[in-house]
């Protein structure tokens, strides 16, 4: 059997635009004399699509888009992955559902099993679960579909299973011949070895050829890699497509070649994965330009040439905004940051502004000394001028602050903290580091002066990052036991590290929820990122 796996990447809720997507790839597959063309998990209306579900119109369109779909006759066999309506009177609104269609008709209809409602999953709030599990029979073969979360509860490959019932193993056992797995999983480090290991060890186990076909590309906060696979069903793989763009994958089940997984570093994983998110967020949003402060540091180094990566150079701009306390050298690395990446490059100085915000509120601070707040200052001063320079030229102002100031707050409300997405805000400090040297790894883009100095917001003289913090490495150790992990402070200590240390970050961590819920949205890379998939009351007596 030859099938194509259509690697896409949808707009959730662009019904127009993604059914000629969906078109596009399935004529494609039709010319190179498929059998089948299997599409991802809600390729029609985009995934997530979370309360839109909840409209009735939402659902009755994804359905009309689905029909003018399937009148356009072609050869290949498709399965679509769709949301339908819950035809009985009670349960949730929707099914998460897979058409498949033949000869311009649906020929079965299957529905998701296994609801995620974990991490950044909320699917049980809109889906009816499937009731009956069972293969479907086309092109004289017996094949089984699954929707991404109905593989993960095999107990081969998991050991803590969330559900009671296994769809892959019911399916193996009504004579399923071929599975197929319908996905939209978000990418996060280490998940393309999760699935290849599930995958295999699944294809292996009940003796299935598998089929894995992922969404890619970014909606909101979450960035779909793609990275569809093809096993055979002793678990070897036979077809891979590339992570992060769009591909139709080919495989002639007849005369299959053994394959390795995808071995790229992690860096250039992250590099890559931020830059689709940050391109597919401004573009499904309506932005073609972005603006970033630049500061000499590294944060907004990093962020810039993701930017530039995502957007192209012409359409980034960097904007300097020093101050008394800003050293010529961090305006000398913002600069040269600026010529290597060949942005369009603005200096505005704040002093002047600085000064006379001072001078207004004098008679009210009276005999009051210099703290915090006038460094909070700056920041916001330096926020407004970004969001006027992006109010002004219709760019989006990305945010540039990393996940280990905004675990414990290092960060200024309606200042630093500015901005319509924050690109590195799942990255902590240490990884930032080891980013930034992935990106100069051919030559110097990031001057190597930003790469090597001590870390400063420099808003007060002398300052540098470990005035108010442990080093970093420290920091996100204990950060990735707290939050990733989800650790308490006693075992975190058990490990080693200081009593103090570790209590001080924990409330540090604690107390500023409030500034979190406030932040830009964030592109998740990490397996708990802070956003939709951390859900923490901001007004609490517990830590």
């Amino acid at each position: 059997m030859k099938i194509a796996i259509a690697q896409i990447n949808t707009t959730v809720g662009d019904f127009i635009g993604n059914s000629n997507k969906i078109a596009e790839f399935w004529d494609q597959a039709d010319n190179s004399g498929a059998d089948m063309v299997v599409f991802p998990e809600l390729a029609l209306c985009g995934y997530p699509p979370r309360d839109l579900l909840l409209k009735k119109a939402f659902l009755r369109e994804n359905e009309e888009a689905l029909e003018r779909l399937i009148k356009i006759g072609r050869k290949a066999v498709a399965v679509i992955g769709f949301a339908s309506r819950n035809k009985n009177e009670s349960g949730r609104p929707a099914c998460n559902s897979a058409a498949v269609i033949q000869n311009g008709k649906i020929i079965a209809t299957r529905h998701k099993s296994l609801l995620p409602t974990y991490d950044v999953f909320d699917e049980d709030r809109y889906f009816q679960p499937a009731k009956n599990i069972e293969p479907v029979e086309v092109l004289s073969k017996k094949i089984g579909i699954t929707i991404c979360e109905d593989i993960w509860n095999d107990d081969v490959f998991v050991h803590d299973r969330r559900y009671q019932h296994n769809p892959t193993k019911e399916l193996a056992a009504a004579g399923t011949e071929l599975l197929l797995n319908l996905s939209a999983s978000p990418w996060s480090l280490g998940k393309e070895h999760s699935r290849h290991i599930l995958l295999s060890q699944l294809s292996s186990k009940h003796e299935l050829p598998v089929v894995y076909c992922n969404l890619v590309g970014g909606n909101d906060e979450l960035v779909f890699d793609g990275g569809s696979q093809y096993y055979n069903k002793h678990g070897v793989l036979g077809a891979n497509a590339k992570m992060f763009s769009e591909e139709l994958l080919i495989v002639d089940t007849e005369t299959i070649e053994p394959k390795s997984s995808n071995t790229e570093e992690d860096d250039a994983k992250i590099f890559n994965a931020l830059s689709l998110g940050v391109k597919d967020y401004l573009h499904k949003c309506g932005f073609q330009s972005a603006v970033i402060g630049l500061s000499g540091g590294i944060d907004s180094a990093v962020t810039a040439a993701i930017a530039v990566k995502a957007l192209g150079a012409e359409n980034v701009r960097g904007v300097a905004m020093p101050s008394q306390y800003s050293s010529q050298g961090s305006l000398d690395d913002a600069e040269n940051l600026a010529e290597a990446l060949n942005i369009q490059y603005d200096v505005v100085p704040i002093e002047p502004v600085f000064e006379k915000l001072k001078s207004q509120l004098s008679d009210i601070f009276s005999g009051m000394t210099e703290d915090t707040t006038e460094e909070n200052m700056q920041a916001r001063i330096r926020g407004n001028i970004l969001m006027s320079m992006s109010n002004k030229f219709g760019s989006l102002l990305l945010t540039t602050g990393n996940k280990s100031e905004l675990a414990v707050g290092y960060c200024t409300l309606y200042g630093d903290m500015c901005g319509g997405l924050a690109v590195i805000s799942d990255l902590p400090k240490t990884r930032v580091y080891s980013l930034a040297k992935w990106i100069n790894r051919e030559q110097e883009i990031i001057p190597n002066s930003t790469i090597t100095k001590p870390p400063s917001a420099e808003l007060r003289p002398g300052q540098v990052d470990q005035d108010s913090l442990p080093d970093y490495y420290t920091l996100d150790n204990i950060l990735e036991e707290y939050v990733v992990n989800g650790k308490d402070t006693e075992s975190i200590i058990s490990l080693g590290h200081n009593p103090t240390t570790v209590k001080q970050i924990v409330k540090l961590i604690n107390n500023n929820e409030y500034k979190r819920r406030q932040a830009a949205p964030g592109i998740k890379i990490t397996s708990k990122a802070f956003g939709v998939g951390r859900r923490i009351p901001v007004a609490k007596h517990y830590i």
